[in-house]
């Protein structure tokens, strides 16, 4: 039998003579246990968080956007659609026209832009399912628009009204004098749908038909600002890109979904690491509790340990006593913890009951690697926190 382990459990599992000691230690349990499932919570909050955010971006941006690197517009030619179709991790491209214009309604005004999409756009991204009121484009019909629902709140836009449509106006492009009374291009739509997204997404764009489009914008035929790709196998998409832009040269730029939203994924990473050094040393603080009440106990056991030292055990031995019983307080404390983390976790998955909005549940993963990374975590500091207390352990205090 492990001698040290043997006496670290005897220690652990029976009660003293001091009440302080006790109580001590029920402390220090204590402060492992809500460390563990702080910690645990907190990365399965952020785990789901990314992957609510993450499912926002499926409606609001491509796996790949190709855009041209000097301008903003270029001609769609055979040789790209050719590039396009003989390639297998495409499943589907659509050509996509974007500009920026200003929005009139009502005597109320506002600068967004307008995004001209193709019949296939919704194979492209989810924006359709994003739809809170109406419907999405219909080919059959020309001069609508879906807007997002923070464009119709600072216009005062409803859907369907017949009475006043929305005024999508574009200057025209040009140099030298311009006569201000026939400066801008204008069309009228009727809203059609609102949608709902993140807030910057539904603030920006009104989406029309590419028809619509260059019919504003006075666009040659095959004429696009960008072309939008959903892969096959969206894991792939970096190493795709960079065989795209190999084989486009430098006339087009290629983008992934993180590439296009660069800030927003560097801010989601940089939350959910920043959230784990601050519980991490919220742990740390508690793991003070653990040195405290071994240090208590070693000077509680002190008679002990001369009578174990008397007997032929060494001093690295009795030091092993008193680490592997801080470690075995830790490991349980922990295993505790995540349990009722796990148990919490699955309860809000399931039931929902913690909530963002009045409709929208706080998002929230359980994920394996949140579980290994908390045992991982607690089980070096409490291994560190134990060898620690265990260090005031000498020849000298024992035989003092």
């Amino acid at each position: 039998m492990n001698f040290p382990l043997y006496i670290a459990k005897r220690y652990l599992f029976t009660k003293t003579g001091n009440n302080a000691i006790n109580i001590v230690t029920i402390i220090a349990s204590f402060g492992v246990i809500v460390g563990a499932l702080a910690l645990f919570i907190i990365l399965s909050g952020f785990s789901g968080l990314r992957t609510f955010s993450y499912g926002m971006l499926d409606v609001s941006d491509p796996d790949i956007k190709i855009t041209p690197s000097k301008g903003k517009t270029f001609f769609y030619t055979e040789e790209i659609q050719q590039h396009l179709e003989e390639n297998n991790s495409i499943k589907v491209f659509s050509k996509v026209i974007e500009e920026r214009v200003f929005l009139s309604y009502n005597d109320k005004n506002e600068i967004a832009y307008i995004k001209g999409v193709e019949n296939n756009y919704t194979s492209i991204t989810n924006i359709d399912s994003a739809l809170i009121l109406g419907t999405w484009l219909d080919k059959e019909l020309s001069n609508v628009a879906v807007v997002g629902n923070g464009i119709s709140r600072k216009l005062s836009l409803g859907i369907l009204n017949f009475g006043e449509p929305l005024s999508i106006i574009v200057p025209k492009p040009g140099v030298g004098f311009i006569n201000p009374n026939n400066a801008f291009y204008k069309m009228n739509v009727q809203i059609v749908g609102l949608y709902a997204g993140t807030e910057d997404f539904e603030n920006k764009f009104v989406f029309i038909s590419t028809h619509d489009a260059r019919s504003l914008l006075k666009f040659k035929e095959s004429q696009f600002t960008g072309i939008e790709l959903k892969l096959k196998d969206p894991s792939e998409a970096n190493l795709f890109s960079e065989r795209l832009q190999e084989q486009l040269g430098d006339t087009f730029k290629v983008q992934t979904k993180e590439q296009l939203n660069e800030v927003f994924y560097k801010v989601i990473n940089t939350e959910n690491f920043v959230s784990y050094l601050i519980f991490t040393l919220i742990v740390i603080i508690a793991l003070f509790n653990v040195i405290g009440a071994i240090i208590m106990m070693i000077i509680d056991k002190k008679s002990n340990l001369k009578t174990l030292y008397s007997i032929g055990a060494t001093v690295d031995e009795i030091k092993r006593i008193f680490i592997m019983q801080g470690f075995l307080l830790t490991v349980i404390g922990m295993l505790i913890g995540l349990f009722l983390g796990t148990i919490l976790v699955y309860f809000q998955i399931h039931t929902g009951s913690f909530k963002i909005t009045q409709n929208l549940p706080y998002p929230i993963e359980f994920k394996f690697s949140n579980f290994f990374t908390v045992m991982i975590t607690i089980t070096i500091l409490g291994y560190l926190a134990s060898k620690i207390a265990s260090s005031s352990i000498s020849k000298e205090f024992i035989e003092r």
